[in-house]
């Protein structure tokens, strides 16, 4: 008989108490794990920023090899993608251009480009979360003076 009441008890389920202890642990381990993730986001797009702007330089460099000087700050970024029509002419322009496609910065906003630049020859920057020039933190400005 004690076998049976035994196992009518296991058959039940869980009792409230047991779901409760279970739930207070799972949010006791999301306040400590969820704020930690939560500030990875902005390292995460800090670091994306950086590859897109190296990998954007890495395709200049290659456009001044070719037309032996950069895109003007007119010209921009674009002649990257297609044979630039004013300006300095780009005479050893590749056909296919030098990227697939302009990526945009983690927030969604274009990058920026000065030829010549303020801080480099040129300069290839984000400006942060925010969008404006300077700040600290996810909104200061990422270049490529930083690489």
């Amino acid at each position: 008989m004690q076998n049976v009441s035994y196992r009518m008890r296991r058959a039940r389920g869980f009792t409230l108490i047991e779901i409760m202890v279970v739930v207070v642990i799972m949010g006791v381990l999301a306040a400590l794990v969820v704020p930690k993730l939560l500030s990875r986001t902005g390292e995460s797009k800090v670091a994306a920023a950086r590859v897109d702007i190296a990998t954007i330089m890495q395709s200049l460099k290659l456009y001044k090899l070719d037309n032996t000087r950069y895109p003007t700050t007119e010209q921009g970024l674009q002649a990257l993608l297609t044979r630039p029509t004013s300006g300095p002419a780009a005479t050893g322009w590749k056909e296919g251009g030098y990227l697939e496609k302009m990526p945009k910065d983690p927030w969604g906003a274009p990058y920026q480009f000065l030829s010549p630049g303020v801080k480099g020859e040129v300069d290839v920057f984000s400006l942060g979360a925010d969008g404006q020039p300077g700040g600290t933190g996810e909104d200061a400005d990422i270049g490529s003076w930083e690489n």
